[in-house]
This record gives structure tokens, C-alpha cells and sequence, in this order.
């Protein structure tokens, strides 16, 4: 099988999908606050939400940043090996916390933190292997 590098550009549209991750949780989230709590007591129910989701501009807007992600993601597994896409993809764990207190004012406890870094961690670790498994 032949070795596939983890390029620039690669990289960039590596983070170009954590963005769309975290824009189409933030919109799906916006869309969620937006209804009144759904309940499965009948088949009306399910769609009066489906309906009402359905005219919300954050649910497009998802589902827009959805199709985009699988676009770009489709390509850059063309490009490189799924167990190195996958870990440098994870930048969207410490966006979307960030994202949930700036614009959503939401507590993120230390201890979640901690795992957050920890994830870091093996990011840089995985980009270390891939560029030292490329120069062998």
C-alpha cells in the first residue's frame, strides 16, 4: 500500500472540517433551543417538530456545513490514511467547548478540560508518527 503524506494543504482542509463540525453543532444546538421539547406521545408530535425545525435557518445552515464536511472529508481520505485523518480531525473537541461558552454561555468543568488536552496530546503524537513514518 503506498504511503500517503500529511500535507499542508491536506492539514488545512483537515481543520476546514473541525470548523464545519463545530458550525453544524452550534447550528444543530441553536436549532434544538429554538423548538419546545419534543416528546414521542404521538405521530403528530414528531411532525409538528420535524415541521417546525424545518423553517429554521440554523437547521439549514447544518445541514449545509454537513454536506460541505462530508465533501471535503470524502476527498482527504482519499488523500491520507484513516487512522492519521481521524486524531488530526479532533481539533472540533476544543472548538465546539469554546464555541458552547462564548455563544452559548454554557460551564465547561476542568475535568473535561483536562480530557480535552489529553486528546491534544495524542493529536500531536499521531502528526509525529505520520511525519516520522513519511521521512522512513
Amino acid at each position: 500500500m503506498q504511503k500517503k503524506a500529511l500535507t499542508l494543504r491536506i492539514f488545512l482542509f483537515l481543520v476546514s472540517t473541525d470548523i464545519l463540525e463545530t458550525v453544524a453543532q452550534f447550528c444543530f444546538k441553536k436549532t434544538s433551543l429554538a423548538q419546545a421539547p419534543f416528546a414521542f406521545r404521538s405521530p403528530w408530535d414528531i411532525l409538528h417538530f420535524v415541521s417546525q425545525a424545518a423553517i429554521n435557518p440554523y437547521l439549514w445552515c447544518a445541514l449545509f456545513s454537513v454536506f460541505a464536511l462530508f465533501c471535503i472529508w470524502t476527498t482527504i481520505l482519499s488523500k491520507v490514511d484513516l487512522s492519521v485523518a481521524v486524531p488530526v480531525a479532533s481539533f472540533s473537541y476544543i472548538i465546539i467547548p469554546l464555541v458552547s461558552i462564548i455563544f452559548l454561555g454554557e460551564h465547561v468543568p476542568l475535568a473535561r478540560w483536562v480530557g480535552i488536552g489529553v486528546i491534544l496530546i495524542g493529536v500531536m503524537l499521531v502528526s509525529i508518527s505520520s511525519h516520522h513514518q513519511e521521512a522512513t
